[in-house]
């Protein structure tokens, strides 16, 4: 009779009881979720990882690609310095031997020039042929404003008809962009003897505070070009990324005169 009782008292009191307790079912569903849960965190991660992986191997494959680029130009540009070094020494000994040999004072004084411009030539090739070669970094030096008239002047010797024209000062320019102006100067006046032989060239150089603006315009040549001389295109066609390399941009074209026009817009000032 006791044990009934006890029972009794049991079984009245298990609902009680069970509401302490989660049902079967519920835990079976959070276990469920928490399966799902894990199986997407970790197919998440798995595809993270994949993307990853690509990414990494084309990052490497870029950077054998440029490594690749790199020493294919080592290569050319030391193939390219036995080419002209070759050709260089050759005009140095033949410059040489005409200024020993040259009767008129004038003549001699041409070789001399001539000799010394293969020699300096030579070893700027030198130079920058030992940077390719050893990886370090190139010092470009300064090209301050003399430089650039001296540059008119080099011209000037050669016969042709050359005017420089300057507004502003050009010592408080950045110096990465007076190196620029100076090549543009150079590029062009480089265009003027190939392509147009005896024309007048004027050169127009304002430096303002913000700005600097430099403008190559030749006339019509006077005589034939030869038609030897390289028209690609190429030189023009790297000035103008070496210009907008310091934020500039460079326009060039024919003139309505028959001539030709090239005209150079940089920043005043960049980072150096």
């Amino acid at each position: 009779m006791k044990r009934a009782e006890d029972l009794a008292l049991v079984l009245a009191a298990a609902p009680e009881v069970s509401r302490g307790f989660t049902p079967p079912e519920v835990v079976i569903a959070f276990l469920g979720l928490c399966l799902l849960a894990v199986a997407g965190l970790a197919g998440l991660h798995l595809a993270t990882r994949r993307r990853l992986t690509r990414a990494l191997a084309e990052r490497e494959r870029e950077l054998a690609a440029e490594q690749a680029r790199a020493d294919e130009r080592t290569r050319l540009a030391a193939e390219l310095h036995d080419v002209v070094t070759h050709r260089l020494n050759l005009m140095v000994l033949h410059a040489g031997a005409l200024r020993v040999a040259a009767k008129d004072e004038n003549a001699r004084a041409a070789a001399e020039e001539l000799r010394t411009a293969g020699r300096q030539a030579l070893a700027e090739m030198r130079d920058m042929v030992g940077v390719l070669r050893s990886g370090r970094t190139a010092r470009i030096p300064d090209v301050l404003p003399d430089r650039l008239a001296n540059l008119v002047a080099d011209s000037a010797a050669t016969g042709l008809e050359v005017t420089l024209t300057e507004h502003g000062d050009a010592d408080i320019v950045s110096p990465a962009v007076r190196r620029t102006m100076y090549r543009v100067v150079q590029e062009s006046l480089t265009n003027v003897h190939k392509h147009a032989p005896g024309a007048h060239t004027e050169i127009t150089i304002h430096c303002g505070p913000s700005t600097v603006r430099a403008v190559i315009r030749n006339t019509a040549p006077s005589s034939t070009p030869d038609t030897a001389l390289s028209r690609s295109g190429s030189g023009l066609l790297g000035l103008r990324g070496r210009v907008e390399m310091v934020g500039g941009t460079l326009t060039a074209g024919p003139t309505d005169d028959g001539g030709f026009q090239v005209d150079a817009v940089l920043p005043a000032f960049v980072p150096t």
